[in-house]
């Protein structure tokens, strides 16, 4: 297991790593290696806050944080946290049947920020021209809309774009603010 520990506002301690790091270790009799292992430690006034994200051999990724008065029953209970979604999914990725007649498709994604653009007559402003401040690229793999919400969950993550393993389209699953889920689907233009 790759594992790392990053210490914020607090002071880095051997005995926290270690103990991280054999708590941790829980999670390998689940999956295979290599797992990559991310833990961030922090305080925040009489909190201590443990944050997890974990890769797994397959791109999965399991994000899990708790926050206590003690550190080491936030390792604890953040470990719990993660081991209760780990089996709770591993039966879906087990009996999971990818579709071998879709392939992935790459897609990108890219954040915009409006700058001014160079105008030659200063009284009239021209409008903002939009500039390129991040982009990120993506492989859509096929899932169904089920495992994409299983994958949106162990990630902890707002969104998630996938390709669709029934239709083959490139769809967009989304948590809303009332803890249910949206999904986006797109179709090809028709002229």
């Amino acid at each position: 297991m790759q594992f790392s520990v990053t210490f914020r506002q607090m002071e880095a301690t051997d005995a926290l790593k270690d103990y991280a790091k054999e708590r941790m270790q829980r999670i390998k009799k689940y999956f295979p290696d290599p797992i990559s292992c991310h833990v961030v430690m922090s305080t925040e006034r009489y909190k201590h806050r443990v944050d997890v994200n974990l890769q797994l051999h397959n791109g999965l990724q399991i994000a899990g944080h708790e926050a206590t008065e003690d550190m080491y029953s936030s390792i604890d209970l953040v470990v719990a946290k993660i081991e209760r979604q780990v089996r709770r999914y591993k039966d879906k990725l087990r009996d999971h049947k990818p579709r071998t007649d879709v392939t992935p498709m790459p897609y990108a994604h890219t954040v915009l920020e409006e700058t001014p653009a160079p105008d030659a007559r200063p009284p009239e402003p021209a409008p903002p021209a939009p500039r390129v401040v991040k982009r990120d690229k993506f492989v859509a793999h096929p899932l169904t809309v089920d495992e994409a919400i299983m994958q949106l969950n162990l990630a902890d993550l707002q969104f998630l774009v996938f390709r669709n393993a029934d239709t083959g389209q490139v769809n967009v699953v989304y948590r809303r603010d009332d803890d249910s889920y949206g999904l986006i689907e797109t179709e090809a233009a028709t002229a």
